[in-house]
């Protein structure tokens, strides 16, 4: 009985270092693709503020009103070209 024990025994431990062993190489699958994957969010990240710097840079006004003047051909309103209506003309 002793011998059978000794082999049941010497399975059981065989199985319990395998079974560390895979989840050993599972943990550090898994940190390698965590790391991976942080990675790619910090380069989204860097991605997302260089898209927010590029949209502010092309939403301002000096850059808005240049492209009307030389694209549109577009011109300020100035006193001499406002029209005024009033109530009630013919």
């Amino acid at each position: 009985m002793s011998v059978k024990l000794n082999v049941l025994l010497t399975a059981l431990l065989v199985g319990c270092a395998l079974s560390v062993v895979n989840a050993r190489y599972q943990a550090r699958h898994l940190l390698i693709e965590l790391e991976r994957l942080q990675q790619h969010a910090r380069q989204l990240d860097i991605d997302w503020d260089q898209l927010q710097l590029d949209q502010s840079r092309l939403a301002k006004n000096e850059r808005i009103e240049q492209i009307a003047r030389s694209q549109l051909e577009m011109a300020p309103l100035s006193p001499a070209r406002t029209q005024y209506l009033t109530e009630g003309a013919p």
